[in-house]
């Protein structure tokens, strides 16, 4: 049959299991010999191999043929280490078992009488049909392919299994040894791309939030969204952000995030005591440099854009014609206004650039005291003044809260407060992550104490000046208005106007307080409005040297109550002297024996030596008749 009707399969067959078979099996009469069933043993192998009987019964393992009649036990091994007689070797051959299933059915299909044996790889099909199948056992027939159709398959399905748990072992294998990897530019733009989306659709339904907001939602949830949002992508502490949250409204904040995360132009400060900004500005612009005035409220500012050589090292700034400075740094300076022969304190010096911009408006003339508690920053100070040329400057290393024991009677202070840095952000970005509560508390408390040394290291009856400025590179109300208000509260000043024609009014209300309306008058600016850190700046007028009666009462009460051992006792008698004499006697007999005792020794120390009765009466006309002895002999 396989040389009639299937020569070229037979030949595909044999040249996929690269076996060459001896005979024809299966194409002539002549194999009528071993198709009688021969006797056969069971041998264990560790693969699993399917036999396929003549009854259709499925077994496992491989089936090896008993030696021949003549007692011929030679053995052949094939390709595949499997070892069989030279009887064997004539009976079937070997294949592969796309190969062997293919022959199969085209055998089934032509309805051939007789199936030779076909050996594979992995298993032993047998098959050995009944000569003259007819009609009445096409049932059985169809049973018996059905038997062997689900027999290849079992056997394809355990190989597939096995290959996928290699697989999966293998995957396994790799993701545990596989070592984490960055994610790409790509990925991690795609990342902030959807957290922009997020925080701009949030926004738009805050804005808009009775008509946009989704059925159930409170806004209270859109904001907490959005405060997550925005700390995760900016990198801010939730402490921080919300903060900002209350000093700005939502589409101002995303404007103010955006600008600290650039930094801001550099500047440099033209030193009039030896050039002009003209000549400056041509022998930078010879350099290399390119560069622009500040802008029209400075008159010696300079904005750098780009440069080929470095701005800190070029003979200009080594000869003192230039100073590196913020432009908010400038202002508090012109706020304060120096006048030429002036005393005038700078409390918080370091590094040296206010200072050395005063002299310069002085034309170091009168004197100037550039003080800071920090030894190590003197340093940087002392350098700046011999650079540039000052000459009417005095460095002192003082605490500024006791300053106005060691030297007072200044026409103007300059009091730039140390503070928490939230307007400087884009050039210190750990301001982001590392303030919390207590730092702005504590900062808030040592420039309260500061302000008012401040105060009182300033004469109020200075013919040029009396003023104060208190500045800070902070944003926090906190720092700033707070601040403020608690100084008019304790000292005889008011506020004035700075003289700056642009900047923000500060706050004259914050969630639940209310301060001064006069806090109109100070200046806040801001990084994304005005192009400069955030600073904060107000002026004080001072109009009395005196301390207001109430903040002595309370210092009075303060230092009394410290020495004192026992107050109650001192502070008993005072309420007690306004009421009548009938409410002292029930009282005193209230009293218990110790307090009376105390109460008479103090009433016996008032009383004077000659007086018989310790009752208030014999006491009046006492006191009148001694001043009157006293007057009498001055006359005479």
């Amino acid at each position: 049959v396989e040389e009639q009707d299937s020569p070229q399969k037979e030949k595909h067959a044999i040249k996929a299991a690269k076996q060459t078979p001896r005979g024809q099996s299966g194409s002539s009469d002549g194999n009528s010999k071993w198709l009688a069933p021969a006797k056969a043993k069971k041998i264990p192998s560790k693969g699993n191999n399917v036999m396929l009987s003549s009854d259709g019964e499925v077994e496992e393992g491989s089936w090896e043929m008993e030696e021949d009649e003549d007692g011929s036990s030679e053995e052949m091994v094939d390709d595949y280490g499997a070892s069989s007689s030279s009887e064997e070797e004539e009976v079937g051959a070997f294949y592969e078992e796309p190969v062997l299933l293919i022959l199969l059915s085209s055998l089934l299909r032509n309805g051939s009488s007789e199936v030779p044996v076909f050996l594979c790889k992995s298993s032993v099909l047998f098959f050995v049909l009944r000569g003259g199948l007819s009609e009445d056992d096409s049932e059985e027939e169809e049973e018996e392919e059905e038997v062997a159709e689900e027999a290849v398959k079992g056997a394809s399905r355990q190989k597939m299994g096995q290959k996928e748990e290699e697989s999966l072992d293998l995957q396994l294998n790799l993701d545990i040894d596989e070592q984490f990897k960055l994610p790409t530019n790509e990925q991690i733009e795609r990342e902030d791309i959807l957290f922009i989306l997020r925080i701009k659709g949030n926004m738009e339904v805050l804005q808009d939030f009775v008509v946009k907001r989704e059925e159930g939602r409170t806004r209270k949830e859109y904001l907490a969204l959005l405060r997550r949002d925005m700390a995760a992508y900016y990198s801010y502490s939730d402490f921080l952000l919300t903060k900002l949250m209350d000093i700005f409204p939502l589409p101002e904040l995303i404007n103010f995030l955006e600008a600290n995360e650039v930094p801001r132009p550099v500047t440099i400060r033209t030193n009039t005591l030896k050039t002009r900004r003209r000549d400056l500005a041509q022998a930078l612009i010879n350099r290399g440099v390119n560069l622009d005035p500040l802008g029209k409220w400075s008159k010696t500012g300079l904005v750098i854009y780009d440069s080929s050589v470095p701005i800190g090292a070029t003979p200009e700034y080594l000869a003192g014609h230039y100073m590196l400075q913020g432009a908010s740094s400038l202002l508090p300076v012109m706020a304060l206004a120096p006048q030429e022969n002036e005393r005038i304190l700078d409390m918080c010096c370091a590094p040296g650039g206010k200072t050395t911009y005063i002299a310069q408006l002085m034309k170091n003339t009168g004197v100037i005291l550039a003080n800071d508690s920090n030894a190590e920053r003197l340093r940087s100070v002392v350098g700046n003044l011999h650079r540039l040329g000052v000459t009417n400057a005095v460095v002192s290393n003082c605490d500024g809260r006791q300053f106005p024991k060691v030297l007072g009677g200044f026409d103007r202070v300059l009091l730039d407060a140390p503070c928490s840095g939230t307007g400087i952000i884009s050039k210190d970005p750990a301001v982001k992550t590392n303030k919390d509560e207590k730092d702005i508390l504590r900062c808030a408390h040592l420039q309260k104490e500061l302000i008012l040394s401040a105060i009182d290291s300033v004469n109020a009856a200075s013919e040029t000046g009396g003023y104060i400025v208190y500045c800070t590179c902070s944003i926090m109300v906190e720092e700033n208005e707070w601040v403020v208000d608690y100084a008019l509260k304790k000292r005889n000043v008011r506020l004035v106007a700075t003289g700056l024609d642009f900047g923000k009014e500060g706050f004259t209300r914050f969630k639940d307080r209310r301060f001064h309306p006069s806090l109109k008058s100070t200046r806040r600016f801001y990084p994304h409005t005005h192009n400069m850190d955030g600073f904060f700046i107000a002026k004080f007028k001072k109009f009395s040297n005196a301390i207001p009666q109430a903040q002595k009462d309370e210092e009075s009460a303060v230092e009394a109550a410290a020495p004192s051992a026992i107050p109650d006792t001192v502070m008993e008698p005072q309420p007690k002297k306004k009421k009548l004499e009938g409410s002292k006697v029930d009282k005193n007999q209230k009293l218990p024996q110790p307090a009376l005792k105390k109460r008479h020794s103090l009433q016996a120390q008032r009383r004077p030596l000659k007086a018989g009765r310790p009752s208030p009466k014999t006491m009046r006309p006492q006191v009148p008749t001694k001043k009157k002895h006293r007057v009498k002999p001055n006359r005479q």
